[in-house]
């Protein structure tokens, strides 16, 4: 499994993690072979959305001598009411929630504390103005979480989440169709069938703004849907007109800006053995970018979307990692240092670019990329 750093948090996590969708309605030896399953693959980052009490006391069981060797990404603001999940903002019910989670899990602290499905900007300053953000930061100076995140799926609320300075792990959903979308308060916007009927042509600016924030301010990103809740991978039900393999939508996730992990929702024990595969699949069973190329409703054309596919350089230059730093100085308007930092690290720049055009040839989204060479030279000095 290849890890990867979790922004600041300090955290390390495996690039595949563990949605908690599959561990729910499961008797205890069912969680304890899914749970064994990830302990052998290096799958240690499991999302607790659900506040189902069963689940929680079955996980609890299954991690009883091994809890270090995972990172739980705990939610605040869900609880069990009345036999079913229920978002809440009650600051008692959210420590009662709170503290039922810690003991069904057998632990005195979680990783990462999640609040949970902010996606208005009225119901972000209610959340960050109030007793949930004070109950959060609290929980984080007691060490009982560790570092505080916010999941939601409106791209507006989650750059002022970020921005704030607040929130150091954010759980956004991301896939090549849900990417397209502008920001809306109404989650079922993005499985709208309605939404995508016309011609749609590259990835929302607010979207790629908000990752490349992520990765200026050393924010992680962990991924839920990433498969679009199993739409994508179906022919018919695919928003995009076309099914992509699960391989290719980890991928598509794994290579957006600041992205560490990625939540598999995988319900089986061959399900999530599928999505471990990724990490030895070639990269010819990964590669996203003639597929989406190939979209009968949709169109990256110009956009650079970090495939890779304008690999090699005769120069040695890695044309993606310098796209994607030239990205986010424009993003800011300026260079700001740790992406300075970043791209003086590469072993070789933009400058050294010969406009041999080897790569435009190879792009299957038609980007100028010797412009961008010419451009990323300007702006870095070499």
């Amino acid at each position: 499994m290849v890890s990867r750093k979790l922004g600041k948090t300090g955290l390390t996590v495996g690039e595949i993690g563990m949605g908690c969708e599959g561990l729910a309605e499961k008797p205890y030896e069912q969680v304890k072979e899914l749970v064994d399953l990830m302990e052998e693959n290096g799958v240690n980052c499991i999302d607790l959305y659900t506040p189902n009490p069963e689940m929680r006391s079955n996980l609890g069981r299954a991690l009883a001598g091994r809890r270090e060797k995972f990172v739980l990404q705990a939610h605040l603001c869900t609880i069990w009411k009345d036999g079913q999940y229920k978002r809440t903002r009650e600051i008692g019910e959210v420590k009662c929630g709170f503290e039922d989670q810690l003991l069904r899990l057998q632990t005195d602290h979680v990783e990462i504390g999640m609040i949970h499905y902010v996606d208005s900007l009225a119901d972000w300053k209610t959340v960050k103005d109030g007793p949930v953000m004070e109950y959060a930061l609290r929980l984080k100076g007691e060490g009982k979480i560790g570092c505080i995140g916010l999941s939601s799926h409106n791209p507006q609320v989650a750059q002022a989440a970020v921005e704030s300075g607040f929130i150091e792990v954010l759980m956004f959903s991301i896939n090549p169709c849900y990417d397209l979308l502008p920001a809306n308060e109404n989650v079922e916007s993005l499985w709208d069938e309605k939404n995508y009927a016309g011609e749609l042509v590259n990835m929302d600016p607010e979207r790629q703004r908000l990752y490349e924030t992520c990765q200026r301010l050393g924010v992680g990103i962990t991924v839920m849907k990433a498969f679009g809740g199993g739409d994508l991978l179906l022919e018919e039900g695919s928003l995009a007109g076309r099914a992509l393999t699960p391989f290719q939508c980890l991928h598509y996730a794994l290579t957006r800006p600041a992205v560490s992990c990625v939540m598999s929702g995988a319900r089986t024990v061959e399900e999530l053995l599928t999505c471990i595969g990724y990490e030895v699949a070639p990269e010819a069973e990964r590669d996203y970018a003639e597929a989406f190329a190939s979209f009968p409703r949709i169109s990256w054309k110009g956009h650079c979307m970090y495939c890779g596919h304008c690999a090699p350089c005769p120069k040695g230059i890695d044309v993606a990692s310098v796209t994607k730093f030239l990205n986010l100085t424009a993003a800011q308007g300026q260079v700001p240092e740790t992406v300075r930092e970043h791209y003086a690290m590469l072993p070789h720049t933009a400058g050294e670019c010969v406009g041999c055009g080897a790569c435009e040839k190879r792009c299957p989204f038609e980007v100028k990329i010797v412009e961008n060479m010419k451009r990323a030279a300007k702006v870095f000095g070499n």
